[in-house]
């Protein structure tokens, strides 16, 4: 089933500012959430599904992305797959710290006393393309070097056999109260427990492989479905193949640039392909056949007798295809007539005669295109 527009399901327009984003997703995840409707599938969805929208278009540079390619241009697995830790991450922008029916509703909530949720870094990486690939879409499978949850404690940071538990510090509350007096009264602040950083908990036996962090380094084969069209400085974002949070958290996101590779014939120009063609000066008064290389191998062209140097070309629909689908471009031919450096005495003899030929005299005709127009043909 395809997904829905992201402006649509937050109900708000494409140039909404940041605030009017924010708005609009606090008013759904209060309306949907889950325990203000308990056992409601249907509302479990729309909140997974407005957190999916909130999460995309509140990062400037995934919007970006997301209004030029849609949906498609996210890449890899999507943001729809966002689980509840996931989601619940964001309300510290969103309800400004706190879980909102903490919040709103006096505490009580089950994910209230939760340890908090490490997020694990992006990693960048540059992928090189060739023009046919870049014309056709492509699979690549790349080896990525990163941080994963640590198989000896599966992520969870504890040597095998050890236990949790309750930080004696904050009581697994994960943060400690004071109370300092002040000349306005009594004045009490929040910050995290410096015991268990935040957790609420302890581990009585570190693992030694990750040294408790619950990740380690190592490599992922990650398969990576390229789109036709794309361009150089474009990038795709594949969510949580990024490095691994620490103790079970959120994977960053894994974002990939590209390169083109230099082709011997073909010039890019947008999703259009530049050719250099050159040929005689008999060629060119006389008329010949040409091959021009394209994409999928070769192509004959007709040179009519009497073309003249700057002469342009052009084989519609034999360029790029447009990323968003908007058809193809074209290959442009610009005609050049070579002139030969040296000639031998027989060749010039011949030249001589043609020299004094009336239809060898520069007479532009009417029918010959200016230099300006030729321009403005190439260019539109």
């Amino acid at each position: 089933m395809s997904k829905r527009d992201n402006y649509e399901v937050l109900g708000i327009s494409r140039n909404a500012t940041e605030a009017e984003i924010k708005k609009a997703y606090r008013q759904l995840a209060l309306k949907y959430h889950p325990d203000k409707n308990p056992g409601d599938k249907a509302a479990e969805e729309k909140f997974k599904e407005a957190a999916s929208a909130y999460e995309i278009l509140s990062n400037p540079e995934k919007r970006r992305r997301y209004d030029q390619y849609g949906h498609h241009g996210m890449g890899g697995p999507g943001t729809g797959d966002m689980n509840m830790e996931d989601i619940f991450s964001h309300f510290g922008d969103v309800f400004g710290g706190a879980h909102p029916f903490e919040s709103f509703f006096g505490g009580g909530s089950r994910h209230g006393g939760e340890r908090p949720v490490y997020r694990g870094s992006n990693l960048r990486i540059k992928v090189k393309l060739t023009l046919a690939e870049i014309a056709h879409g492509t699979e690549k499978k790349i080896r990525v070097n990163k941080m994963g949850p640590c198989h000896s404690c599966h992520g969870t940071g504890a040597e095998k056999g050890s236990s949790f538990h309750s930080c004696s510090t904050c009581k697994g509350t994960g943060h400690v109260r004071r109370v300092t007096n002040t000349i306005l009264g009594q004045m009490q602040t929040t910050s995290t427990c410096p015991q268990c950083h935040g957790e609420g908990q302890t581990i009585t036996v570190k693992c030694k492989p990750c040294s408790g962090s619950g990740i380690t380094r190592g490599e992922e084969v990650i398969s990576i479905n390229i789109p036709a069209g794309v361009g150089e400085g474009m990038q795709l974002s594949m969510s949580g193949k990024g490095n691994a949070g620490e103790r079970g958290g959120i994977a960053g996101d894994l974002i990939i640039a590209f390169e083109e590779i230099k082709d011997e014939d073909l010039q890019r120009d947008n999703n259009n392909l530049l050719y250099d063609l050159h040929i005689s000066f008999a060629d060119a008064a006389l008329g010949t056949q040409a091959e021009i290389p394209i994409i999928e191998g070769k192509a004959k062209i007709k040179i009519e007798p009497g073309t003249q140097a700057g002469k342009v070309l052009r084989l519609r629909g034999k360029g790029l295809p447009d990323v968003n689908g908007h058809g193809r471009g074209d290959i442009i031919v610009n005609v050049n007539v070579w002139t030969p450096k040296s000639l031998s005495s027989e060749e010039k003899n011949i030249l001589e005669k043609l020299r004094h030929s009336a239809n060898f005299k520069p007479n532009p005709s009417k029918e010959d295109k200016s230099f300006f127009d030729r321009m403005k043909e190439y260019f539109s």
